[in-house]
């Protein structure tokens, strides 16, 4: 499975924890079990997943760090959110390039999100991008 593919359906399974009110460690194997998944791509993704949500205290802060000062993070749509973890975390944990990162969380905001979703998210990430001091 490509990388952007495993980003996607990562970013789907952050999406639906939103929805569901995190979703637990059971119906996180059985989504990856419906979309037939080589267990090497089942694992990135479950490691993926729990590394976010060990880390998601200080990812959200960072979210809440680089809003605008009339925005709250509650404020952001799930979807927004959803993709704003990811990035965070493949940014500041994976040590991805920021470029590729922000290249593909913003297109899957696009594909996802509202008609301003990806200018937000942009915004918001090279705000957390100048935080983390990255070139």
């Amino acid at each position: 499975m490509e990388k952007s593919a495993k980003r996607e359906l990562t970013f789907k399974i952050l999406y639906s924890g939103q929805i569901n009110k995190e979703m637990n460690k059971e119906e996180l194997e059985i989504y990856l079990e419906e979309n037939n998944l080589k267990e090497r791509d089942k694992e990135d993704i479950q490691n993926a997943i729990n590394a976010i949500n060990n880390n998601i205290g200080d990812i959200t802060e960072k979210i809440s760090k680089n809003l605008k000062d009339n925005w709250t993070i509650d404020r952001i749509s799930k979807i927004d959110k959803a993709l704003l973890i990811l990035a965070i975390y493949e940014i500041q944990y994976k040590e991805i390039p920021f470029k590729v990162v922000i290249n593909e969380v913003v297109e899957l905001a696009k594909k996802y999100g509202e008609d301003t979703s990806a200018s937000f998210i942009n915004g918001v990430l090279a705000n957390v991008v100048k935080e983390l001091n990255i070139e």
